[in-house]
């Protein structure tokens, strides 16, 4: 058995980067970026008008002229135009290009105009205002994006206007969860009276949707025979390969057995902690992960949000996620000498976070991870933990 820091360690140091692909931009949404994306040109590409209004060269309103004869209009997306002299302007819209030889705009609030003429009624006009200008953002070849991003709405953007219409980004795997049990049923049966419905697979599954191409639910009996035919060709065929029961030290609990006559390499098995003692990580021959989990439904859950997340996001080349932790909003008592996770209910209390404890009726109480929305993890080696202690979280969706 080893402990929680030896778990982060080995899972670490068996963690491949998956390949790349190149995809459609209108496909990137949500995937790891795997590039540097350079700026194309200056931002903003000329000087741009930020007030509808007129545009003046400053030296003119310096001087003392308040009158200027108006040379036209200048939509936005026309191309720019001649200042034509100190004594003139131009009606110019947002977002458009600035004349050349002007360099300040007075907003229309400002102006008043009558037979081709305008006229600043501002008491005050400052050089360069309501003037965005060319390259004040970033100039041409600057870097603004870096590989390990995960491509929200505002890095779908900057793609776009660089004219990144194809995209190198982590070409995601596919999974496969594995339910085992005879006392499980499938979602849409009536379950005996000895039995309970699944419900592992779609916890892990939607955990997963983020970081997968697609994935597969199975469920196999306790039964050797049965979990061979399913597990044997998934470790072939599946770079994420998840398991829920079958790994602790019961009788029928075989899932190591047949992991090593897949080949499998056994990483490590059982961790220090509760829930989730018995948890297995194990690499396949062709590089694929196997995560097994107890099949207690918070220690699947925990395991998976604690453990196999953040491998996940390694293994896309995702820039790791900030580390958050909270302070223990009630004093808790734990004397077994194990890292303990605690589901609790996180409050924001002016920026800082608070841990409200839902330690709930033990792992397998499923319910309780609707009152919840995060673990605390508590450390081994003492069985007090005082209220207003900070220790690091673990939220989930």
């Amino acid at each position: 058995m080893i402990s929680v820091q030896q778990a982060d360690e080995q899972l670490a140091a068996h963690t491949p980067l998956w390949e790349v692909e190149e995809v459609p931009l209108a496909q990137a949404m949500g995937r790891v970026l795997r590039e540097q994306v350079c700026a194309d040109r200056d931002f903003p590409p000329f000087a741009r008008v930020s007030m509808d209004g007129i545009a003046i060269a400053y030296p003119a309103w310096e001087a003392g002229r308040r009158v200027f004869a108006v040379s036209g209009q200048i939509p936005a997306g026309a191309p720019p135009q001649p200042l034509g002299g100190l004594e003139r302007c131009w009606e110019v819209a947002t977002g458009g290009v600035l004349p050349e030889g002007a360099d300040t705009v007075v907003p229309y609030e400002q102006v008043t105009f009558s037979e081709g003429q305008a006229t600043i009624v501002a008491k005050e006009v400052r050089p360069g205002q309501n003037v965005h200008a060319q390259g004040k953002d970033r100039r041409q070849g600057d870097v603004l994006l870096e590989p390990g991003v995960v491509l929200g709405a505002a890095q779908m953007a900057l793609l776009a206007t660089v004219g990144h219409s194809r995209v190198r980004v982590t070409r995601r795997p596919t999974a496969i969860i594995i339910a085992t049990g005879d006392e499980l049923a499938d979602v849409e049966d009536a379950p005996l009276p000895w039995q309970i419905r699944l419900s592992n697979p779609w916890a892990i599954e939607a955990l997963l949707k983020p970081w997968v191409a697609s994935s597969v639910h199975q469920r196999c009996a306790d039964d050797i025979a049965d979990l061979r035919a399913v597990l044997l060709p998934a470790l072939r065929e599946h770079a994420l390969v998840f398991i829920t029961g079958g790994v602790s030290a019961g009788k029928r609990d075989v899932v190591p057995d047949v992991l090593r006559e897949g080949r499998a390499e056994v990483v490590f098995h059982k961790v220090t902690q509760r829930p989730g003692k018995p948890f297995l990580f194990a690499r396949t021959p062709q590089g694929g992960a196997v995560f097994a989990l107890p099949g207690n439904p918070v220690s699947a859950f925990m395991c998976t949000v604690r453990y196999a997340l953040p491998w996940v996001r390694r293994a896309s080349g995702a820039n790791k996620a900030p580390a958050q932790w909270a302070f223990l909003a009630e004093s808790l008592e734990f004397r077994p000498d194990l890292t303990w996770f605690v589901p609790v209910r996180v409050e924001n209390r002016q920026g800082a976070l608070w841990a409200h404890p839902q330690p709930g009726h033990g792992s397998g109480d499923l319910a309780n991870l609707h009152e919840a929305d995060a673990f605390i993890e508590l450390p081994r080696g003492r069985d007090h933990f005082e209220s207003g202690e900070v220790f690091p979280l673990w939220p989930y969706p």
